[in-house]
């Protein structure tokens, strides 16, 4: 079994065709289940990507979405968490946080987490650098967030170790363009299992970039269990 909690739907403004791949990009690499924001929801228009993707969604069961919330326009972001989370088929919600911007440091991102606190569902944050460590202060600070470091930080992964070793409500998933040598096998090391989870980026990147990193730590079965399906099956509560 196989869960990816960092997966899109719908086209990219690349010059990619890619809108309609998911199901077959799953396939390909035995993914079992997949949790996706909606493209147009991250890059433009929260609303209408959320609500095109609520339509997609009725009849896909492999897939599973997030509300992406732009904390630039938090009534907006209250209404379609409203909408669309008690539903069943949004497991999550989805903050990019450059395309919006609004940096881990800024009041409009805490003012958005803690409404995502309030709904009791966790969020996928992008993360990059040092801001992890900035997203881990926020969780301490908002009693009931549970988030998760899009990226585990890519060039900042050491930092990622420190952010969920001070907060035990902050899970890293490893999606990245990049692989450096060991960062996988590293970060394993220094945290606790149970904060781990399988995140490839798909679309915008291919499925083999996270699973060669993963299967190049060359990690028990037991921890790559976890990291593969059950520690997401936690989280989302599936």
């Amino acid at each position: 079994m196989i869960i990816d909690v960092h997966a899109h739907w719908g086209p990219w403004f690349f010059t990619m065709d890619v809108a309609d791949s998911t199901l077959a990009t799953m396939d390909r690499y035995g993914i079992d289940r997949a949790i996706v924001s909606a493209t147009e929801a991250v890059i433009y228009d929260a609303p209408a990507g959320n609500r095109a993707l609520a339509a997609y969604l009725e009849s896909r069961d492999r897939l599973l979405g997030y509300v992406t919330v732009n904390p630039r326009r938090l009534r907006e972001a209250e209404a379609d968490l409203r909408a669309y989370l008690p539903g069943g088929r949004f497991v999550g919600v989805k903050i990019h946080t450059d395309y919006t911007g609004s940096p881990v440091g800024s009041a409009r991102l805490r003012e958005a987490l803690t409404l995502v606190a309030e709904t009791g569902r966790p969020a996928l944050v992008h993360t990059w650098g040092a801001s992890v460590l900035g997203l881990a202060e926020v969780c301490l600070d908002v009693p009931g967030l549970r988030v998760i470091a899009g990226h585990m930080g890519a060039d900042g992964f050491r930092h990622a170790i420190e952010a969920a070793n001070a907060c035990d409500r902050l899970y890293l998933e490893p999606c990245w363009s990049h692989a450096p040598a060991g960062r996988i096998a590293e970060v394993v090391a220094g945290v606790d299992p149970a904060q781990l989870l399988f995140g490839t980026d798909a679309t915008l990147i291919d499925p083999s970039s996270a699973f060669g990193a993963v299967a190049a730590a060359g990690l028990s079965g037991q921890t790559a269990e976890r990291i593969a399906w059950r520690n997401a099956t936690a989280l989302f509560q599936l």
